[in-house]
């Protein structure tokens, strides 16, 4: 079993504490840090609802200095690491120019060795696509068309795409990525993202709303993707899910069964000093426990 650390950016944002957490992380064994994305946070009254919280608000979220650009949060920590991998979760793809963010995607791998991985969604906020200028109700198709030039870029020494959205004609996008990919994991637990993970993703990353139970809801999406992964042709035991929730060693092996690769987990210490101790304490709880799972 694999461990990342979920709503690492959001709980250390600043630059002492970021580079804290990072680095005893890989000292503790954990494979990964995880941030989220959100360029804005709907103040209004009437604003969408969250549904990643109980009371819709998103102000839990960034409440310890906001939600740091992921990708520059990673660049941050990378260099002061050597070991640590970094994940997405997620980037709302549809918010970014793809060609632009291609290039950001591969420099970020290019020059820490290979250790990013990109988690990915659509995101559910109006708000924040009016923000960012990009449209809303497209967004699905615009995903799809998104990974497959991304991919093109990545892979192609000369790229040429012509999309409804996307076009390019004989272009180099370097430096390129280590292996020449990024591994995407689609996040979500709608009809949509279960196709999109199934057809296009290199892993899956599903959404247990709160209130649901995660030993109900995840043993039936992972189902789901590993059955429509195999309609597509593809194999399902190629694919990589990475799931929250487990706290315990015993509670990791449920999730093994379930077929979980990575399992990430929540930072609850708010100081450097506490959260040093945490992340040593759930080293021996549960990274080191449970490398054989």
């Amino acid at each position: 079993m694999k461990w990342g650390i979920v709503f690492a950016s959001t709980g250390f944002p600043d630059p002492d504490s970021a580079i804290a957490l990072a680095q005893a992380a890989e000292h503790a064994g954990f494979e990964s840090l995880w941030a989220p994305e959100h360029v804005i946070m709907p103040k209004s009254p009437d604003a969408t609802p969250y549904r990643g919280s109980t009371d819709g608000s998103m102000a839990r979220l960034g409440r310890r200095g906001g939600i740091p650009d992921p990708l520059i949060w990673f660049a941050y920590v990378a260099a002061h690491t050597t070991r640590l991998r970094f994940g997405t979760g997620v980037l709302i793809l549809p918010e970014h120019q793809p060609v632009v963010l291609a290039k950001s995607v591969a420099t970020l791998n290019h020059l820490s060795g290979g250790r990013l991985m990109l988690g990915i969604g659509v995101g559910e906020l109006p708000e924040e696509y009016q923000a960012v200028g990009m449209n809303f109700g497209d967004r699905g198709r615009r995903m799809d068309e998104y990974i497959d030039a991304l991919r093109l870029l990545w892979r192609e020494d000369t790229a040429s795409f012509d999309g409804d959205y996307v076009r390019f004609d004989e272009v180099e996008c370097r430096p390129w990525p280590v292996r020449r990919s990024v591994p995407l994991l689609i996040g979500g637990a709608s009809d949509a993202a279960i196709r999109r993970a199934a057809t296009r993703g290199d892993g899956y990353f599903p959404f247990v709303f709160p209130g649901q139970d995660p030993l109900v809801e995840l043993p039936r999406l992972l189902g789901r993707v590993r059955a429509e992964t195999a309609l597509a042709g593809r194999d399902p035991d190629k694919m990589e899910f990475t799931a929250g929730g487990a706290r315990t060693a015993e509670e990791a092996k449920v999730y093994a069964d379930f077929g979980v690769h990575r399992l990430t987990v929540a930072i609850r210490s708010r100081s450097v000093a506490d959260m040093r101790d945490e992340v040593a304490r759930l080293g021996d709880e549960l990274v080191a426990p449970t490398v054989e799972l």
